[in-house]
């Protein structure tokens, strides 16, 4: 029953309580058993924010409220720690990291900011400014995160033109370890390259992992499209052949071409 003069936020954290207690599957689960709907839902949430879509992100960042719940609620059982204690950890950790809003200090740009933030980590005890990347993160997403935490103390290179000369000496060296190298040579060539093409992305303004995504859905939509033509022609895919497929694929790259130039030409100023 709704209680009208109790929060949204306490009686939604009573019937997660009370789910702990009378729900035989909530009562089993433990931090580790949740842990991969945790990161899940977390994925939930971004798709949501890249569609655009605000009904769903409103659901989905409710579903990923609930894991933080439910975490805090198996630690409050055990007497490790509650709810209070996970806002109250925050609040301070918000207001300790931000000296310009709550404090005396003065930072006069968003790149200030971040390395002030960094500088503030370090003297809370952490042993390197690499510190606090997860181990978990996918690669590309780490591979970024531990340059840009380099690159604010000042390790990194002048311009773009550098890195790229980088790009360029990492795939020689690849395709010298093609040649002689073992397997493991290989695979360490491999992912010194992307490396550096990590860190080209930076220079030119590209988040690599999203950049990885949006080409993997182009490559689907594609694929998806040209599956369809095979359909309608009443050929099994196995059995079209490399060429039929090659000149399927190329001719809907070609098409998709066509229908963003078009696109961008009625959408620019000069065509309204």
């Amino acid at each position: 029953m709704k209680n009208p003069r109790q929060s949204a936020f306490d009686r939604f954290f009573s019937v997660v309580r009370r789910l702990r207690r009378e729900c035989p599957w909530d009562r089993q689960q433990t931090h580790r058993s949740i842990r991969h709907s945790l990161l899940e839902e977390t994925h939930e949430v971004i798709e949501a924010v890249d569609r655009g879509d605000m009904d769903h992100l409103k659901q989905e960042l409710g579903d990923l409220l609930l894991h933080v719940a439910l975490h805090s609620v198996m630690a409050e059982e055990r007497g490790r720690f509650t709810m209070n204690d996970v806002l109250h950890t925050v609040t301070e950790k918000l207001i300790y990291r931000h000296p310009h809003v709550f404090g005396t200090a003065r930072a006069r740009s968003a790149r200030e900011v971040k390395e002030n933030w960094e500088k503030l980590k370090l003297a809370e005890g952490r042993s390197s400014i690499l510190d606090g990347v997860p181990k978990t993160l996918p690669a590309l997403l780490k591979a970024r995160r531990l340059q840009e935490k380099a690159s604010k103390v000042g390790f990194d290179w002048k311009n773009k033109q550098g890195v790229w000369k980088k790009v360029e000496e990492e795939l020689a060296e690849l395709r010298r370890a093609e040649r002689t190298g073992s397997a493991r040579r290989k695979e360490e060539e491999f992912g010194d390259l992307l490396f550096s093409l990590v860190n080209y992305s930076r220079f030119i303004g590209v988040h690599p992992e999203l950049a990885l995504q949006k080409a993997s859905a182009k490559f689907s939509r594609r694929f998806r499209r040209m599956e369809k033509e095979l359909t309608r022609r009443g050929i099994h895919i196995s059995r079209a052949g490399l060429d039929l497929l090659d000149s399927i694929w190329t001719k809907h790259k070609k098409t998709r071409e066509r229908e963003v130039r078009d696109a961008d030409v009625r959408h620019h100023p000069m065509t309204r």
